[in-house]
């Protein structure tokens, strides 16, 4: 069994969203301001609906924790909704095509695909992201950071090569898109405008990155140890996500090896090998090569159109249009954060595994001694 895992439970319209985080180590100092911050970014973003102007997510701590400080026992999370009204919202029996209504109502003999949508709602990505943060506060007691921005928008491609990290993380904080590209940020406004105007929506596509990261996370002797695989297995679990690649993803598939595999090259003094590139995203083998993660995540438009596709009544047969449930025009700058958390949950996880330590102090040594023998080698 992982050392780390997790579950939610709670619906869109229901009274809370629950989260329990087993396998934290005890003396991780948890700051409530950084979940919350975390929150709020993931309800900001250019195109969102109207739900942003009532929900303000805030995360109580119910258990795991005393004094500020992890226990060692599992951790358990609470978000209320404030738009709760799940028993007097009228059933929905027009299924939106590109979701789960129809498929949901067929696999579970629901009469009411409201039984559906309410758990396949991306809100449930409310305490992945409250997970996710306490995870990233984990990694970065071991410099391990994350950032994740928007690299694309319907036909808009932003481009960001030549920036660093921190231009990255300091212009996409402030972009309305999450976009560190400011002529890209413009037109991927306007693009969602334009769809707003059509009564569309639009998708695109997310980045995250995380720096810090060991050599050696992962495994390459089990198919379910390999850590690039868990983590795309973790983000197509977002909703809408439709497809993930790694480091130059489906552009090595169209390049000589000679311009894909990233070269090594002699360590500098007192540090590690290096590589001529990251063409492969921070991973090889199913193991981190200490280069810094890059992984991106395609996101389709979502399903509820203001002007709804054609579909079937579930109660009368007939061809009608799809049901019309309140929702954004594009959420592609909030599915930057939710990616980031779930990625931020997988390195944790993976952390955890490598060098266990039933306390914050025992995980650290068993990390830097683990490191320092690598530079050593």
């Amino acid at each position: 069994m992982p050392q780390l895992r997790y579950f939610t439970a709670g619906e869109s319209h229901g009274p809370c969203l629950i989260g329990i985080l087993e396998g934290l180590p005890a003396g991780l100092v948890l700051s409530v301001e950084k979940i919350n911050q975390d929150l709020w970014r993931r309800q900001q973003g250019y195109g969102r609906g109207g739900r942003m102007k009532i929900e303000s997510d805030t995360v109580e701590i119910l258990a795991g924790i005393r004094r500020g400080e992890t226990i060692g026992s599992p951790l358990a999370l609470l978000v209320r909704n404030k738009d709760h009204k799940i028993d007097v919202l009228p059933p929905v029996t027009k299924p939106r095509p590109g979701h789960a209504d129809l498929t949901g109502v067929l696999k579970y003999n629901r009469q009411d695909a409201r039984d559906i949508l309410e758990r396949a709602s991306a809100r449930e990505t409310t305490m992945r992201v409250a997970i996710g943060a306490v995870c990233k506060q984990l990694l970065a007691e071991l410099g391990i950071e994350l950032v994740g921005h928007v690299v694309a928008l319907g036909p808009v491609r932003a481009q960001t090569e030549a920036m660093t990290l921190q231009q990255i993380r300091e212009r996409s904080e402030t972009s309305p898109v999450r976009c560190a590209d400011a002529q890209a940020e413009q037109e991927m406004i306007e693009a969602i405008d334009r769809a707003k105007s059509e009564g569309d929506t639009l998708g695109g596509v997310f980045e995250v990155m995380a720096t810090g990261v060991p050599v050696g996370l992962g495994s390459h002797v089990h198919w379910d140890r390999k850590l690039d695989a868990n983590i795309a297995r973790a983000l197509m679990s977002v909703q809408a996500i439709k497809g993930v690649e790694v480091g130059l993803g489906f552009e090595a598939a169209r390049r000589n090896g000679s311009q894909v595999h990233d070269e090594i090259l002699p360590a500098e003094e007192g540090g590690m090998v290096r590589r001529t590139h990251n063409h492969a995203g921070g991973f090889e083998g199913g193991m981190t090569n200490g280069q810094p993660v890059v992984v991106r995540a395609a996101m389709k438009p979502l399903s509820t159109l203001m002007k709804p596709m054609r579909s079937v009544d579930l109660q009368t047969g007939e061809e009608v249009r799809g049901a019309v449930e309140r929702s954004d025009v594009c959420a592609v700058p909030a599915a930057a954060v939710i990616g980031e958390a779930v990625v931020a949950i997988e390195l944790a996880a993976a952390v955890l595994d490598k060098f266990g330590g039933d306390s914050l102090a025992e995980l650290k040594r068993n990390f830097a001694a683990y490191v320092e023998s690598c530079r050593r080698w």
